[in-house]
């Protein structure tokens, strides 16, 4: 069926509009009248060019039909609420003079309209626009809502796209963000980076201090995002594709006369959960790394971040040029500039002598980054009690076991992967 569309849609372009293709086709099948006087005309001809005028319109508004929907097949339309959107994909004024140099350099992929992003992404323009429309108030979500557990109390929403978007989302970030530049204070989720690649930056330290952003992923809005496509070389009807392919609207779940609503609850931005969103945060950080990485090399200090969390760390025997709170003045100053806020709740002074952890590493002496031994002891403990026949403790799961096991195995290979061995059966 889309074929058959694209291919009257190609007739149509052929014609030069639609009006020329239905005047054409009109002729062709014979239904065009010639506009005659009636003043002279029997009751009979006027009673027959009457009937032919009717047979003329009714073929008129088929063509007139038939073409409008092969037009909707093979362009995008309308986006909802709220999106701007003009199928009309020639230059405009915000466009980079040197668009398509930027997206050669980064070995991107360039797309000259809405179909051919279609055709990269394996959908047709129908599907393209149900994924990208949004609603104020819809009867369908393309995500899975859900809560998990904060480690210090709490839950954390996710949003996991359903399979369709979730293979667009994952197309986008391997063939257009994994390319994108950013900067090397940044360790997560970046391919050869860890948090142990993002402990190891402070051994040794005679301070650490650590922050944390708040409502990273909420704070990120979509025209935010369609300002990263647009940044590295995309033009405003690509872009904004991109950025709704990529977010979505906070939302609450209300039903009414038993049909369940999805209704937004404010600006679309990253959901926590696609596979997008964390590569779409550190490019959109590069800024804020650079500017941080500055302050921190300035008064003596090392910088990193895991995604949303920051940490400092001034080293042994290296004495600092400001003040912990001169710093923390500069870094909140830094981060307001960029858009984003510090949670003050979670801002962490760690000195020389305590617990030292970094991304939940302890990183006290030159040693490579480890995990606690009270973890160790907890996992050998719960893998030894399901060995005996014992069942879990509350709050406990085979899949959180596995996970702490993986995690081990960042720092101890050896001892990780016993761990996931004795756990592979159950």
């Amino acid at each position: 069926m889309v074929a058959k569309w694209e291919t009257l849609w190609n007739d149509i372009e052929q014609a030069g509009s639609m009006e020329k293709y239905v005047r054409q086709q009109l002729e062709a099948k014979g239904f065009l009248v010639k506009r005659l006087a009636t003043d002279n005309m029997s009751a009979r001809e006027l009673e027959n060019y009457k009937k032919q005028l009717k047979q003329e319109a009714l073929e008129q508004r088929q063509l007139k039909k038939q073409a409008w929907q092969a037009y909707k097949s093979t362009h995008i339309v309308h986006l909802g609420t709220g999106i701007y959107w003009s199928d009309d994909n020639s230059e405009d004024r915000w466009d980079l003079l040197d668009a398509e140099k930027r997206l050669l350099d980064n070995q991107l992929p360039s797309f000259k309209d809405a179909k051919q992003l279609a055709t990269a992404l394996q959908l047709s323009i129908s599907q393209l626009r149900t994924l990208c429309y949004h609603r104020e108030a819809a009867t369908t979500s393309h995500y899975q809502h859900f809560t998990i557990a904060k480690r210090q109390g709490g839950e954390r929403a996710i949003w996991a796209p359903k399979p369709q978007l979730k293979q667009a989302q994952r197309w986008v970030l391997h063939e257009i963000l994994d390319r994108v530049l950013t900067h090397g204070a940044a360790h997560g989720f970046i391919a050869g980076r860890s948090i142990a690649s993002n402990a190891a930056e402070h051994n040794n330290s005679d301070i650490i201090l650590k922050l944390d952003l708040k409502d990273f992923f909420p704070s990120i809005s979509w025209r935010r995002v369609k300002g990263i496509f647009r940044k590295i070389g995309y033009r405003e009807q690509i872009a904004t594709l991109l950025a709704l392919l990529c977010t979505e609207a906070p939302r609450q779940i209300v039903e009414q006369q038993g049909q369940k609503y999805y209704v937004s609850l404010g600006e679309r931005c990253l959901p926590q959960g696609a596979p997008t969103s964390p590569a779409l945060t550190n490019i959109l950080c590069l800024s804020l790394d650079r500017r941080l990485t500055s302050l921190a090399n300035k008064h003596g200090w090392r910088y990193s971040r895991y995604a949303d969390d920051l940490t400092f760390s001034l080293p042994q025997q290296q004495a600092s040029a400001c003040t912990i709170s001169h710093l923390l003045g500069a870094i909140s100053a830094i981060i307001s500039n960029e858009g984003l806020q510090v949670n003050s709740k979670k801002t962490r002074i760690i000195r020389q002598g305590m617990c030292q952890q970094v991304t939940g590493l302890i990183v006290n002496d030159d040693l490579a980054p480890r995990v606690s031994r009270q973890l160790k002891r907890q996992m050998r403990a719960a893998v030894h009690n399901l060995q005996q026949g014992k069942g879990l403790a509350e709050g406990q799961t085979i899949e959180r076991l596995r996970g702490y096991a993986a995690y081990i195995a960042m720092t101890d290979q050896e001892l990780g992967k016993k761990l996931l061995n004795q756990l592979h059966n159950y």
